[in-house]
């Protein structure tokens, strides 16, 4: 999720689409909290990990 976003926003920074950006954004931030939640043992959504 982290790497999908980080192409959208590079994506749309290049070619200047704002809401590739936005969704980018959204996707990194979204991928980081996953990712520390389930470093910490949290169960998201039923599962020890999101993957």
């Amino acid at each position: 999720m982290i790497s999908t976003g980080l192409i959208l926003l590079i994506v749309g920074l290049v070619a200047g689409i704002i809401i590739l950006k936005s969704l980018g954004l959204v996707l990194i931030i979204a991928g980081v909290v996953l990712a520390i939640l389930g470093g910490t043992g949290r169960a998201i959504g039923g599962r020890r990990h999101y993957w």
